[in-house]
């Protein structure tokens, strides 16, 4: 029978009613005895490294989620990650690079609804990502949630109510769960699994931020940013486009980057992806040297990706070669 190591960090599917709203305060072992027959599906242990709720989730937590993998990899079969869903996307892309060619499965599921909720979705979302975390074919992160697995790369959170609330962007669901089979997509997880060590790594740059461009915003918003950020997420108008009024924004942004600082140009339509070679009001910006293009990347994927390439490296040629690199799926080739 195999090990799961379920790690909760509490979330909804943790909560219960107090004085000023739903806290946490369950903990994983407690979830796990209210899911009939999840025990019949594997040995299950746990360990509780934090208990918040996912608004409070930070980079150093990521971090220490990677830890306790690593430091439990070589003893379980696949790891389950209770996890508040508010957050959930950053942290499932911050463990694709965290944790990088994993054969053993790392699974982010949670709730809309707390477990002690009559009409919960929990139960069946725990259910499903141990189900999941048992099967050969699983590997690297997913987020299983309302019956789809998504990479953990290209997860959304698409609704706050509704409990379909992720959804898979730009890229197909890995799997569906339905009854007790896992239905898998053509072509994925039909590979021969070949036993090796995945990649851990330890650093990330928090030192970036996403700034959505909207009409009359000041181009000088990037000289105010420029003492606490080493990296700008620049969420575009629609395939790409960066207003030209009168040069002030190029200037703007050609100075960000010739100060040693990082550009990642994307777009704030959520599908289809960004090309900076459309428009006229893009193009400026296509080839030049310094700004990183996100295609058809989550914001999520692209703020985890950032925060790991220049947790690496500040040289700026292998700044690029890292943020291209496709890693668990996040991008198209360019």
């Amino acid at each position: 029978m195999k090990r799961i190591l379920v790690i909760a960090t509490g979330g909804t599917i943790a909560s219960t009613p107090e004085s000023d709203g739903l806290t946490p305060t369950l903990g994983g072992r407690e979830l796990a005895e209210r899911v009939p027959l999840l025990d019949t599906l594997c040995e299950l242990d746990f360990v509780q490294p934090m208990n918040i709720d996912s608004t409070n989730m930070r980079p150093r937590d990521w971090l220490r989620l990677a830890s306790v993998i690593r430091d439990a990899y070589d003893r379980y079969d696949g790891f389950v990650i209770l996890h508040g869903t508010d957050t959930m996307a950053y942290t499932a892309a911050a463990l694709s690079y965290l944790i990088q060619g994993s054969e053993k499965p790392i699974v982010l599921t949670g709730s809309q609804q707390p477990m002690a909720n009559p009409f919960t979705d929990a139960k069946l979302n725990l259910y499903h990502s141990v189900l999941y975390a048992c099967d050969e074919a699983s590997r690297d992160v997913s987020v299983v949630f309302g019956g789809e697995v998504i990479c953990g790369t290209r997860a959304r959170k698409q609704r706050t109510m509704s409990f379909n609330a992720f959804t898979s962007m730009n890229y197909p669901p890995v799997a569906y769960v339905r009854g007790e089979k896992i239905v898998r997509a053509a072509g994925s997880g039909e590979a021969e699994k070949i036993e090796r060590p995945p990649r851990f790594y330890d650093t990330l740059d928090d030192r970036v931020i996403v700034l959505k461009l909207t009409p009359e915003l000041r181009p000088s918003i990037f000289e105010l940013l420029a003492p606490d950020y080493d990296a700008v997420i620049l969420e575009t108008f629609g395939i790409g486009g960066i207003p030209d009024h009168d040069g002030a924004y190029q200037r703007a942004i050609y100075d960000w980057v010739e100060s040693g600082r990082t550009l990642v140009v994307t777009t704030q339509v959520p599908e289809e992806g960004l090309d900076l070679g459309v428009y006229e009001v893009g193009r400026a910006y296509a080839d030049r040297c310094g700004i990183l293009r996100g295609g058809d990347m989550t914001t999520e994927a692209l703020v985890a990706k950032t925060m790991w390439v220049l947790g690496q490296t500040r040289d700026p040629s292998e700044v690029e070669r890292l943020f291209y690199e496709p890693v668990n799926h996040d991008r198209s080739s360019r």
